[in-house]
């Protein structure tokens, strides 16, 4: 179980980016995190990660306290994070990442189908370089692949739709619902995209730095669409002060 007690972040300004932020995420859910830009969503995700600090607050982990913990103590761990804009690696296959992160002792089946998991032809892309050949939803379906093969307990994405045609994204929204259906650690997604909201067991808004509902997708979702996500915002935000 992933807990954030009153989590905090300010920049040097002190503006608050993150304000007491209390949240728990149980094992096993798909949890999308929403809210209108500039909520604090991303740097969320960055703070699970172990990518930014909080200046005040606790996170959690099966009741362990990991918030000084580095990026790679916490991935030891089973935190992943997958950035809105892949990493490409020159000189590097498909099949190169997908060992690293199932390790030496995977076979030449399961390479190939962890990558029909997420709806790549294993005999088109397993020898394929990390290059620019590679479109954004081919690199993405490919990182979600590494996530699979690594069996993490917590996979973050931020925003995996951005970049991405609607073909791609089409392709995208299936491969998180096979993903959801496998139940093999949480998943964390940030995102505004209604069919990606469409398919999470629990949503989590968030609107100027705060926590502003979480609950099941069934409870949260209606109000949402009706409204947009500035229904949950501050007073003041909905007049256009500050969101």
């Amino acid at each position: 179980m992933l807990e954030l007690r009153n989590v905090s972040i300010d920049v040097e300004d002190h503006k608050a980016i993150l304000k007491n932020v209390d949240l728990t995420i149980e094992d096993g859910k798909f949890v999308v995190i929403t809210g209108p830009n500039g909520g604090g969503k991303s740097t969320l995700a960055k703070v699970i990660a172990g990518i930014m600090t909080p200046s005040k607050g606790q996170i959690l982990l099966d009741g362990e306290d990991i918030t000084a913990l580095s990026v790679t103590e916490r991935a030891r761990r089973g935190i992943t994070f997958a950035f809105q804009q892949p990493v490409r690696f020159k000189g590097l296959t498909v099949r190169d990442l997908l060992v690293l992160a199932a390790g030496e002792g995977t076979g030449e089946p399961g390479l190939r189908a962890l990558l029909r998991d997420v709806g790549l032809c294993p005999k088109d892309y397993i020898e394929r370089e990390i290059n620019a050949s590679l479109s954004g939803g081919e690199i993405k379906r490919i990182e979600i692949a590494m996530a699979l093969a690594r069996k993490t307990r917590i996979t973050l994405f931020d925003e995996p739709e951005a970049g991405i045609d609607l073909w791609s994204f089409g392709n995208l929204i299936e491969v998180f619902g096979r993903l959801r259906g496998r139940r093999e650690g949480t998943v964390i997604i940030i995102s505004h995209q209604e069919r990606i909201l469409d398919i999470a067991d629990e949503l989590v808004v968030l609107a100027g730095g705060e926590l502003r509902a979480k609950g099941a997708k069934e409870d949260i979702l209606p109000e949402l669409l009706q409204e947009g996500a500035c229904s949950f915002c501050p007073e003041g935000a909905r007049k256009g002060r500050d969101c």
